[in-house]
């Protein structure tokens, strides 16, 4: 048996991702604009609603932050490595409560620091992405499992 990890996933970036999170923040500063008016506060936090969703985009969608995660490694028993962009290893335990759809798999990582990764379908080959969702229902991979 191989002391190695079960499924080692490289992410790519995900356009769907990006204009999924870009749409959320700007409707969230519209809502902002409306309800807070034409003052100086609103237009000031919608302002800083779309900034926030361009830094969103730009670490998690488009994984060009230095905290980006580039690679997962998923284990036995819920084992888990994130490799991050500028090199860190962050490793711990995904949580049992993962939320797993056809679009998405969510993985809540316990260790230092809490974090939690969201996995687009388009970020990985149709296969390693069926791979991932296995792995995060039954903690298994199926026939040997590199993707």
């Amino acid at each position: 048996m191989s002391r190695g990890p079960l499924l080692r996933l490289e992410l790519r970036p995900s356009r769907a991702l990006a204009v999924v999170l870009g749409l959320v923040h700007a409707a969230g500063a519209a809502c902002v604009l409306v309800v807070a008016g034409a003052g100086t506060a609103g237009p000031a936090l919608a302002a800083l609603l779309l900034g926030l969703g361009a830094a969103t985009i730009r670490d998690r969608a488009l994984l060009r932050g230095g905290g980006a995660v580039r690679a997962i490694e998923l284990g036995g028993e819920g084992a888990a490595a994130l490799e991050l962009a500028d090199g860190r290893r962050l490793a711990g335990r995904v949580h049992g409560r993962r939320h797993v759809s056809r679009l998405w798999v969510t993985l809540p990582l316990r260790g230092s620091p809490h974090r939690s990764v969201l996995v687009a379908a388009d970020m990985l080959a149709p296969a390693a992405f069926r791979q991932l969702r296995l792995w995060a229902l039954w903690g298994r991979v199926a026939r040997g499992g590199r993707a």
